[in-house]
């Protein structure tokens, strides 16, 4: 029986080595796994899921507003499809998850995301929101804190190295523009709650 599945973390947990070798373990049994990522995050090129140490594949897209359901039924279609890794599923809409959610129930289509739990600000992401309300199965990436401690929070720094209160939920980066801490280290940073 198919689930939806979301596997969660912090930035530079290694969610997406997780994707990628879970991936390769279905084309190692003779599967085809279909990969997906988010249209907006092309910071290792466009159409691709690339782990920070050193692996990468070609993936398909998914742009906000995408039908999530025709798409993943077009691809059945079009030939044998085992299941369906989405990558920065922080992503995607509220409605997207449901459509997810309908491929599994429907189309009995194994989906599992990865992404993001909360913002720089403590806020869930829309789409996480959503796969923590709907997933069958959930699962924590671990990484940690520099004093040791899990990480559940991440900062967003400024080009002056400090940690930001405000800004738009969605800015574009990597280790040089986020840092995973531990609550404790990320409310030293931002306060006890930015505003």
């Amino acid at each position: 029986m198919a689930k939806l599945y979301f596997n969660y973390s912090t930035m530079n947990a290694g969610k997406s080595t997780v994707l990628l070798q879970a991936a390769h373990n279905y084309v190692e049994r003779g599967m085809i796994p279909y990969l997906m990522t988010a249209h907006l995050d092309n910071r290792t090129g466009p159409a691709q899921i690339a782990s920070r140490i050193g692996i990468a594949q070609p993936a398909d897209t998914f742009a906000p507003g995408e039908d999530l359901f025709a798409k993943l039924k077009k691809r059945i279609a079009a030939g044998p499809c085992a299941c369906v890794f989405i990558d920065e599923a922080q992503f995607l809409s509220e409605p997207q998850v449901w459509q997810l959610a309908r491929a599994v129930d429907d189309l009995n289509l194994p989906i599992m995301c990865f992404g993001l739990r909360v913002d720089f600000r403590g806020a869930l992401f829309p789409g996480s929101a959503t796969l923590l309300a709907l997933a069958d199965e959930m699962r924590e990436v671990r990484t940690i804190c520099h004093c040791g401690k899990k990480a559940t929070m991440v900062v967003r720094q400024g080009s002056d190295g400090k940690a930001l209160r405000d800004g738009a939920q969605v800015q574009i980066g990597g280790n040089e523009t986020y840092v995973s801490l531990c609550r404790r280290h990320w409310r030293k940073e931002v306060g006890d709650k930015p505003s």
